[in-house]
């Protein structure tokens, strides 16, 4: 007597949708079009929140009320084709972001964090014909960062 095995209906469904997932778990995500600094800190974090691509909670808020929001795991942001640390923002009167003991950096200010050297992060964000201030952070950790009063 020859055993086959059968696979049920919905174990064959699973591994399909997981399949059909994976190219969408692996690919990067850019941002950078906002980081022009022709936007605000709303709108360059709330479609990220929508769709689910960085935490709903920030994972720092800084004395100046600059809130850091991690990428999702499994999410792969990219800025300039640099992989993002964290995204970054504060917009006065907006219940996105939290405040901080301090003064408010501004009425919006908004960028991100990126695993990169500052001379070759610098060098394609004015390639790419942005005016975003970019510092040093720590070792290659670079910050661009728009700020619009």
């Amino acid at each position: 007597m020859k055993h086959t095995a059968r696979t049920s209906p919905i174990a064959v469904k699973t591994a399909l949708v997981s399949l059909l997932a994976l190219p969408a778990l692996c690919q990067a995500f850019g941002i950078e079009g906002p980081l022009d600094c022709h936007s605000n800190a709303h709108d360059f974090i709330a479609p990220l929140l929508e769709t689910n691509l960085i935490e709903t909670k920030p994972m720092r808020v800084e004395p100046n009320s600059i809130n850091a929001f991690r990428p999702v795991k499994g999410v792969n942001l990219t800025a300039y084709g640099f992989k993002i640390y964290a995204v970054v923002g504060y917009q006065k009167n907006d219940p996105i972001f939290k405040e901080g003991k301090g003064d408010p950096i501004g009425d919006s200010s908004y960028g991100a964090v990126v695993w990169g050297g500052d001379d070759e992060v610098l060098k394609k964000v004015r390639d790419a014909g942005s005016d975003a201030v970019v510092h040093h952070v720590a070792p290659f950790i670079t910050a661009i960062f728009c700020k619009r009063s």
